[in-house]
């Protein structure tokens, strides 16, 4: 078998000495924040390690939204060179409070050498005297891509810009936040009616890739401006690009130390506790407490109505006696409401012993049975004396007694003669035209009760 030809033999080797080179690169030296970043205070940046690359750089890039009011946004992208051969390096951060930024170190091997921060928090400080919160700044120019407001893998990005705006040859870098970040390559320049001078672009980034893209002329990065963007997939997933060397997050501890990470750390750097809201949790105890006593409160008329429910289900239903006044019982020393009057009552007609008699005296109005049973507040009873078997004569005695309501005069009344006949003939009454207090004849028919005693003791003698 011949040996390889030394033709391919040498640029494989190649290859691997520049991947390997590369790698050390970027893990030559380290770098760190010396103290939280602050509000209008000094951001101390320190470079450790030998192996870095004398003169050093640091990128701060703005990220996230501002929050001034109105939306100004008075951050701009800080490019700071480190003195020759220093490797710390001391400047005003000139960031609002609870606003965000990335930081980029670089060395003379190429940009990103010294790796990137995650979003960093500016903390308060009583210095507000670095900015400007009344107007918005502006890039010295602008750039732009196509397509618009996306970056998607794998897929062709154009990067262009007007000519007249820049100084010298722009040139561009992508920053991933607590990643790897890159230079762009710059391709062949093209002129298109619209769109200006530009390049096309090819991401090799995976979907899903925070990215801050930056421009930047011979007035230094970030002159132009970044656009923040994610990665997309497209309509038609592509990842024939995507290999082992492109640039993504970086996983374990980012560069740049420990520092606070969102607005509720404290003052100490690498320290991400939040601050207690007492606020809230007085809030939360109060309304706690309230919606106990709600509880408690509608448990108590709950059980109220039950009780209440529980004893008129007890209560034995009256529907003539009910009092008026809720009286529970029914019963008491008031009368009821469905009792009647007392001159409207009904009394019963009461029939004595048949062996009782009595006899009415012409002309006699005060004995018994010269007056008429009365309706009042006693009971009055009336009796038919006279049993039809024992009155051999036809006489009949119709008595009553009646008493008188208390302190009222007894009422006199006529003479009243019953006359019963023995015949069948008829009986009619003769009217009597004298004055009130003439007798009055009424004629009866005869007591057939005689007639059919007389026919029992025939048959009794037979």
């Amino acid at each position: 078998m011949a040996p390889p030809s030394t033709s391919l033999v040498r640029p494989s080797l190649a290859l691997a000495l520049t991947v390997l080179l590369n790698a050390a690169s970027t893990s030559a030296y380290s770098w760190a924040f010396d103290e939280p970043p602050k509000q209008c205070g000094d951001l101390k940046v320190t470079i450790s390690g030998d192996d870095g690359k004398p003169p050093y750089r640091i990128l701060i890039i703005p990220s996230g939204p501002t929050t001034l009011p109105n939306n100004i946004e008075a951050r701009t992208i800080l490019d700071v060179p480190f003195d020759a051969g220093a490797k710390t390096l001391s400047f005003k951060l000139k960031y609002p409070e609870n606003t965000k930024f990335v930081a980029v170190v670089s060395d003379a091997s190429g940009f990103g050498s010294g790796g990137t921060s995650v979003a960093a928090n500016v903390a308060p400080s009583d210095d507000a005297t670095c900015f400007d919160s009344s107007k918005s700044v502006q890039p010295q120019w602008y750039f732009s891509i196509l397509p618009a407001n996306q970056i998607v893998q794998c897929f062709t990005t154009r990067i262009f810009w007007t000519p007249s705006d820049v100084q010298g040859t722009p040139h561009f870098v992508g920053v991933i936040p607590g990643g790897q970040s890159f230079s762009i390559p710059q391709g062949t320049l093209s002129t298109q009616t619209g769109q200006g001078t530009g390049f096309d672009w090819k991401a090799n980034l995976r979907t899903g890739t925070e990215l801050l893209l930056i421009g930047g002329d011979d007035r230094g990065a970030g002159s132009g401006g970044s656009v923040p963007n994610v990665v997309s997939a497209g309509i038609n997933p592509d990842s024939s690009c995507i290999n082992a060397t492109s640039p993504s997050a970086t996983p374990g501890s980012p560069a740049g130390g420990s520092y606070p990470t969102s607005s509720q750390s404290t003052g100490d750097a690498g320290n991400t506790t939040g601050k207690n809201n007492t606020g809230a949790i007085a809030g939360g105890v109060v309304g706690g407490v309230v919606a106990l006593l709600a509880a408690l409160l509608f448990f108590i008329l709950y059980r109220k109505r039950q009780r209440e429910r529980a004893r008129v289900r007890e209560k034995p239903l009256d529907l003539l006696n009910e009092e008026e006044d809720g009286d529970e019982d029914g019963r008491g020393d008031r009368r009821s409401r469905n009792d009647l009057p007392e001159y409207y009552q009904p009394q019963p007609f009461t029939v004595p012993d048949s062996t009782v008699a009595g006899s009415v005296v012409d002309g006699d109005t005060d004995s018994i049975g010269g007056r008429r049973p009365l309706s009042g507040g006693t009971t009055a009873t009336s009796m038919y004396t006279s049993a039809r078997p024992g009155t051999p004569d036809g006489s009949a005695v119709l008595s009553g007694t009646g008493a008188s309501r208390k302190g009222a005069p007894q009422r006199v009344m006529r003479p009243v003669n019953i006359i019963q006949h023995d015949d069948a003939g008829p009986s009619y009454s003769v009217p009597n035209k004298g004055e009130e207090g003439e007798a009055e004849t009424i004629e009866l028919p005869p007591a057939y009760t005689a007639l059919k005693g007389g026919d029992t003791e025939r048959r009794e003698g037979e």
